[in-house]
């Protein structure tokens, strides 16, 4: 998978449910992710636009309307709270790579579209990946 992509590329494979950060030489770091449900997918070319620690969340407007006794937001850090230890914003749009309360989501289609890692790894990411960096999502 990393081959064809430049060092520094976050790669994420929805079929596979993976992400590769490329290193170069064609190797790269591989971690378990969860991905966007069917009919919540995105794929394409985008970058990292911000990193936050242990951020507040406020639900945006497709996840309210499937849950709208959602706070408007919950504290950074908050048992409740989706976005996990870190996350990583991606433009254009409202996503992003993010940690989670949901352990068990990952390996599986859960998201509206977001990236979601295990905490331990979004942590070990967040310090590797500057903004700016280059995300693709592929099949």
């Amino acid at each position: 998978m990393p081959a064809p992509y430049p060092a520094g590329t976050i790669v994420v494979s929805t079929s596979q449910r993976r992400l590769y950060f490329v290193l170069g030489n064609g190797s790269a770091l591989r971690y378990p992710v969860a991905v966007g449900r069917p009919g919540k997918q995105w794929f394409g070319q985008r970058f990292i636009d911000g990193k936050f620690v242990r951020p507040a969340w406020s639900p945006p407007e497709d996840v309210r309307r499937d849950n709208p006794n959602l706070p408007n937001v919950i504290a950074g850090g908050a048992r409740n709270n989706p976005m996990g230890e870190r996350c990583m914003t991606i433009s254009p749009g409202q996503y992003a790579v993010h940690g989670t309360n949901v352990p068990g989501s990952i390996g599986t289609f859960a998201s509206y579209g977001c990236v979601r890692m295990y905490n331990h790894d979004i942590v070990e990411l967040f310090e590797r990946v500057p903004i700016g960096a280059p995300i693709i999502v592929v099949r």
